[in-house]
């Protein structure tokens, strides 16, 4: 893979928001399995480069539910979406499958195009991921960090949350 240059401040800037992207993420998940995949396609590649995270969320749906996430998918599933948000000329889609309690799935997605992820509406994730994912497809919210609606356009989790699978 050949990446076109940019700068060091563009990197750092896109794994900062890379992070608080999996943050507002995770902070969003309802006690159940959860598995978000992430597929970029870049200039000069065949095929798109992608990276599964899988997160288990434990609890009654409060803020001391514990988010499980493998350090190695977690950092794989970050560089991978850093690498899309710094190269504004990627494309591509990440996806959140997530089982509840109850065994239900639901499916949302996210479409990368100009270094960032526009939230998709539920007929047009459907149509994105062609059938894809069985599970019921519903409208995605927003996850940038300026999307939460928070004063301080950060996602916070506490740290004490997660844990290692």
């Amino acid at each position: 893979m050949q990446l076109k240059p940019v700068s060091l401040d563009v990197i750092a800037e896109a794994r900062e928001e890379a992070q608080a992207v999996v943050a507002t993420l995770m902070a969003r998940l309802a006690p159940g399995e959860h598995v978000v995949r992430l597929g970029v396609d870049m200039e000069g590649q065949e095929r798109p480069l992608s990276a599964t995270l899988p997160i288990t969320v434990e609890g009654d749906g409060g803020s001391d539910d514990l988010v499980g996430a493998e350090p190695r998918y977690l950092d794989n599933f970050i560089f991978l979406l850093t690498c899309g948000l710094a190269q504004t000329l990627c494309s591509g889609v990440m996806y959140l499958r997530s089982t509840g309690a109850d065994g239900q799935a639901t499916v949302r997605a996210w479409y990368l195009c100009w270094g960032a992820l526009n939230e998709c509406p539920a007929a047009e994730a459907a149509e994105l991921l062609g059938g894809r994912e069985s599970g019921t497809y519903v409208d995605a919210f927003g996850v940038h960090s300026a999307d939460d609606g928070e004063d301080d356009g950060e996602a916070v989790y506490p740290p004490v949350a997660y844990t290692v699978l």
